[in-house]
C-alpha cells in the first residue's frame, strides 16, 4: 500500500511540474478593474507566471473545502463531546451506586462483612 501511496504522490508532481513547464508565460493580474484602480493610492496589479495563478486556485479551493468541511461538522462533534460528557458521568453514577449496593466490592471482602 505504501508504495502505491508513493507513485501516486510521484504522479501528482510529475503533473504539477510538467503544468508549471507548460505554463511559464507571465500574465498581469489586477485587484480592480481599470476605472476604479484610479482611486487607489498604491499600484493594483501584479505580474506572475501563469501557474503560479492555477497553483494558487488549488490551494484557496482547497483550504475553502476545509474551512467549509470544519464547520459543517462543528455541529457533530459539538454533539459527540456532549455525548461522551454524559457517558462519563452516567460510569461514575453507577459506580457510586454499585458501590453503595455493594456490588464493587471484592468477594471475598463482600463475604468478611
Amino acid at each position: 500500500m505504501r508504495y502505491i501511496k508513493y507513485l501516486f504522490l510521484g504522479a501528482v508532481a510529475l503533473a504539477l511540474i510538467i503544468i508549471a513547464v507548460a505554463n511559464r508565460q507571465p500574465v498581469e493580474l489586477q485587484l480592480l478593474p481599470t476605472d476604479m484602480a484610479a482611486f487607489l493610492p498604491f499600484t493594483n496589479q501584479i505580474t506572475v507566471p501563469l501557474f503560479l495563478v492555477i497553483f494558487a486556485g488549488i490551494l484557496g479551493g482547497l483550504l475553502i473545502g476545509f474551512v467549509w468541511e470544519y464547520l459543517r461538522e462543528f455541529k457533530i462533534r459539538n454533539n459527540l463531546s456532549k455525548t461522551n460528557r454524559q457517558v462519563k458521568h452516567l460510569e461514575r453514577e453507577v459506580g457510586k451506586l454499585r458501590e453503595k449496593s455493594g456490588e464493587g466490592k471484592d468477594e471475598i471482602l463482600a463475604l468478611l462483612d
